[in-house]
């Protein structure tokens, strides 16, 4: 397929992300993780760096590591590395991070996700595990700076991406899907604003059928909304650099949401620069095979394959049931009204669609749905079962919504709109519209299709819209016949 072009240019996108592992305690110390507490009162010992003091590896932070290998179709390293990976922040006690390098936990893997109706694959290099730094606070209004290690030694996977994604749209759907599979098997919490699921994007643009163009990284993008901006300006920057004659410098880059820009923060580092070396305080991870299935066992029904059972079980389009399994609420809501409404398909085109539009203007979750699964099940049935039209359903759901009442059927009743499915009464205004727009029956049969539908219109307003389109349309096609 042929990429989306930016100005005769093709983006190039790689991801990294960090998501904060949802253990109690750091990943070498049993100091606690919880967020919000006051400044260096969650750090102990091991993450001061004092001398004398070995890590000492945590086993959740590992199980959580394979739950998302075995997520995504990785290969689960039976023995990876730990390194020391070397530079000088006041954030960093000791003077180095220790990560993963050479041989990482978690390798390969894909991610496949839906941009509109077009499915995306995004192949994985690597997971891997490692320390949280701390983080300095810079207070301008008084001239002072310091530095809080609560964060320091807190558990995180590093996911990094091959260059596979070619515009912010897809990055962002990219980004969401990732976000997606962390928080459903519970590793992470995915809280963008606590700095629990942190994206840094790496952004080339290059002129098609050329090498890779010089990649600058998007640090720390805490939003979906300031990723897509992000990386539109940053591409929209480096195609102005070009055309103007100047290199790329690679680099390390900061979004301002207020200017929508980014900023330079730094000229970027390669691997050489960190001088990674295996760490002598931790022997190498091994992990038996006997633990990889302990752990796969444990594992929730993963949403691709949710999808595929949706599909399977219930007669819905791949884009349906991908769409429905975007949360574990939402796909239990889904089951929920398909099973009290024995329609499936209408249950999902009212999920994906007006149920979705509420959410969204509201700008809350399926967990706070006004309508219960229970009553839109109820409301399906009477579609499906002739009780009531498209349109009186969706003033029913509206007065549910609203919360002007509770129960279906008895809205229904109170506001009128039952269906008329009484084929005499029906009959007999089917013959007053033919013997009042006789030019209209004439056009039928002469082949115009629109003066039908001139006639079904007249029907349905002589009913005041209380007629079954379907029985009307029957009738009124056999009586013209």
């Amino acid at each position: 397929m042929t990429a989306k072009l930016v100005q005769g240019y093709e983006v190039v996108i790689g991801f990294e992300t960090h998501a904060q592992l949802s253990t109690e305690s750091k990943i070498f110390s049993r100091a606690p993780t919880a967020f919000g507490a006051e400044p260096n009162t969650q750090a102990c010992a091991v993450d001061l760096a004092l001398p004398g003091t070995l890590p000492v590896m945590n086993v959740g932070a590992v199980e959580r590591a394979i739950q998302l290998g075995l997520a995504i179709g990785s290969h689960i390293a039976p023995r990876s590395i730990f390194a020391r990976k070397n530079y000088f922040y006041p954030d960093l006690p000791k003077g180095y991070q220790i990560s993963q390098f050479e041989i990482p936990v978690v390798q390969g893997g894909e991610i496949s996700f839906y941009l509109g109706e077009e499915k995306k694959t995004v192949r994985l290099v690597r997971a891997h595990l490692e320390e949280d730094a701390g983080k300095s606070l810079h207070e301008d209004f008084i001239g002072q700076s310091g530095i809080d290690l609560n964060r320091a030694g807190t558990p995180l996977l590093e996911i990094v991406t091959e260059p596979d994604i070619r515009s912010s749209e897809e990055a962002v759907a990219y980004a969401k899907e990732l976000h997606k599979i962390v928080t459903w098997i519970g590793i992470c919490d995915g809280n963008m604003q606590e700095g629990s699921f942190r994206c840094d994007a790496n952004v080339s643009v290059r002129k098609p059928g050329q090498p890779l163009g010089t990649r600058r990284e998007i640090k720390n993008l805490n939003s979906f909304k300031f990723m897509q901006q992000a990386i539109d300006y940053e591409v929209r920057w480096q195609i102005e650099q070009i055309e103007d004659g100047h290199a790329i410098e690679q680099a390390t880059v900061l979004f301002d949401p207020d200017t929508g820009e980014t900023r330079t923060m730094r000229t970027k580092e390669d691997a050489a620069d960190y001088r990674y070396f295996p760490d002598p305080d931790l022997p190498p991870l091994v992990i038996a095979p006997e633990w990889v299935e302990r752990v796969k066992a444990s594992l929730p029904e993963l949403p691709r394959a949710m999808a595929a059972r949706f599909v399977a079980d219930y007669g819905l389009p791949e884009y349906d049931a991908t769409t429905l399994t975007q949360s574990k609420a939402m796909a239990a809501y889904f089951e929920a009204v398909a099973q009290a409404c024995k329609q499936p398909k209408l249950a999902s085109n009212w999920i994906m669609g007006e149920v979705s539009r509420r959410l969204n203007t509201a700008e809350i979750g399926i967990e706070q749905a006004a309508v219960s699964a229970a009553q839109l099940g109820d409301l399906i049935t009477r579609i499906s079962d002739g009780t009531i039209s498209n349109n009186a359903a969706r003033q029913v759901f509206d007065a549910l919504w609203t919360g002007e009442g509770k129960d279906v059927d008895a809205l229904i009743e109170t506001k009128g709109l039952k269906q008329m499915n009484d084929s005499g009464a029906l009959e007999k205004i089917i013959d007053e519209v033919i013997a009042a727009n006789p030019d209209n029956v004439t056009q039928f049969k002469a082949g115009k299709d629109k003066a039908f539908n001139a006639l079904v219109g007249q029907v349905m307003k002589a009913s005041k819209g209380k007629a079954n389109p379907q029985q009307v349309n029957d009738l009124l096609r056999s009586k013209l016949a």
